[in-house]
This record gives C-alpha cells, structure tokens and sequence, in this order.
C-alpha cells in the first residue's frame, strides 16, 4: 500500500506499507542512496510474522520533497508525522548503511513511542571523540566523506553529475562498487535477486534528483542533533566485521555509549551482509528472541 503523507512544513512523504496492515509495525529506514524500494522480506513473510514494514523515502529521493540543511534528528518528526497518520502509537525502527543514524535518532528523540530498534552497519557521529573515523574504510567513501566535511558547498558539484549517470544507467553504482567489494559482498551483490532489487532501489532513489544523497552525506558529517548516549531504549547493533564502507569501529564505538546497547558483531560478513541479517533482526524487534 503506497500513500503520500503531508508534514506539518508542507512538505510530502512517498510511503510504502508492507505486509500485512494489522501486524506489529516496523519503521524500516533504507541506506544512500537509498528509497523506500529497498531491501525488505516479501510480504507472505510479514504477514506470516504479523508484522507490517512502513518505509518512506527521506526527504529529496524517490517521491519525497526535499528538506534543505536537514539534520540526521530531523527524521524522528517525519517518522512522527507518518505513524500519525498511519495511526500507530507505538512501533520498532531498524535502519541500515545510512539508515542506522536515523534509526537511532528516532530511539533518542521518540523514546516514548519506539519499542525497540536496530541499526545495522551503521555510522558514528563524524565528531565522535576517540574514534578513528576512517579506519578500515574504503578509499573512495574517506575522499568523500572528507570532501563533505572541508568542502560541503562542492558536495552537489561532486554528486549531482554522479547521480545523473546513475539514473541513465543504475548498473553503473553496482559496478563502480564493485572494485571495492569484499568478496563476501560481491557473493551478496551477485545474486540475481538481490542485484535486480538494488538496480530498482537506486533507481528510484535518484529518480527525480540527486539530492537525497546530497542532504545524507552533509547530514552524516554535520552535528546530528541528538546524543546516541541519551538513548535508553534497547538497541541492538549489527555489523560484519569486513565493512570497508561502515567500519566495524563505529558500531563499537556506539556499543560503548548507548546503555541498553547489544553489538552483534559477525567475523566473516561485511556491508551487504545485513541483508541476510535483518529477517533475524526483525524477529528480535518483536520482542520474540
């Protein structure tokens, strides 16, 4: 079920509900690039878990309006906004890749509306003390998470093209991932399935602009808005230890901070491996494990 969702600014939200309409229901916050057509069980499985998925595209992919200077806090009063409507008092988030930040700025500023929430491969805050920001991180994600931060005006310079020949050709992101994925992710990436749906998430995500993308890569670099050791909610942390995209350091860093944290740290996976974890997860935000 798709619907567009009005914010108090005015402002319109694409939002996309999975599974089935009664279930327990989940926030699911996609990645960046990313849209509300990312990765996510079929439907019989969440009707089978009684669960229900609600993903939306953040603000400036797919068909959501844009929401210039946004902030990583600015998610809690979308997500507000849409479980509003929706009529949901109460409902678990997980994000993953760039929708793990999200996802806990949700559990920090809506403690009294989220249940639980997870963030896989997730990034810390840029100015996070004592943490290696860079560590173990891939080559072209250090240029241009470097870039945003010394040059955030050059950022739409940089992406803007980027995105164009994403949008003519979204083989072309897989592609140029491809040089720097671990071989764990490449054996993720090549399956057909999986390929299929990441060529219609990206496609969707950068349908009518790039800047979705823009406004995540300043949004990670700039203050977040919230403290993720305020939050006191349980989170649980999933990360593979061969992410050259997330490091596996931030997510320790997190996992020292935030109280009712859980780290589950895989040896053997890396970034695209939380697809194989989240239907585990999404049992855990039920409370079922």
């Amino acid at each position: 079920m798709r619907r567009r969702v009005r914010t108090a600014d005015g402002r319109h939200l694409m939002v996309e509900r999975l599974g089935d309409p009664q279930g327990a229901p989940v926030f699911l916050l996609h990645g960046t690039p990313g849209s509300r057509l990312g990765p996510a069980p079929r439907g019989m499985v969440l009707y089978q878990r009684g669960m229900q998925l609600i993903a939306y595209d953040r603000p400036g992919y797919g068909g959501s309006d844009r929401l210039a200077g946004r902030s990583v806090a600015d998610v809690a009063r979308d997500v507000e906004t849409i479980a509003d409507t929706l009529g949901l008092e109460r409902f678990a988030v997980v994000g993953r890749s760039g929708g793990a930040p999200h996802a806990l700025a949700c559990a920090a500023l809506l403690p009294e509306r989220v249940t639980r929430t997870a963030a896989l491969v997730a990034l810390a805050p840029r100015d996070a003390d004592g943490l290696d920001w860079f560590a173990g991180m891939t080559a072209h994600n250090v240029r241009e998470y470097r870039a945003a931060t010394l040059d955030p005006d050059g950022v739409a310079a940089r992406l803007t093209p980027r995105a164009d020949a994403i949008r003519r050709n979204p083989v072309q992101l897989l592609d140029d991932l491809h040089r720097e994925l671990t071989a764990s992710d490449r054996r993720v990436v090549q399956d057909a399935g999986v390929r299929s749906m990441l060529l219609r998430n990206y496609q969707e995500a950068l349908r009518t602009s790039a800047y979705g993308w823009i406004d995540d890569a300043l949004a990670f670099c700039s203050p977040w808005g919230f403290d993720p050791g305020d939050i006191r909610g349980e989170v649980l942390l999933w990360h593979g230890e061969q992410d050259v995209f997330s490091p596996v350091g931030h997510s320790r860093w997190l996992a020292e901070r935030i109280p009712r944290a859980r780290a589950v740290l895989d040896p053997g996976a890396a970034h695209f491996d939380a697809l194989h974890a989240l239907p585990r997860v999404l049992t855990w935000l039920l409370g079922t494990e």
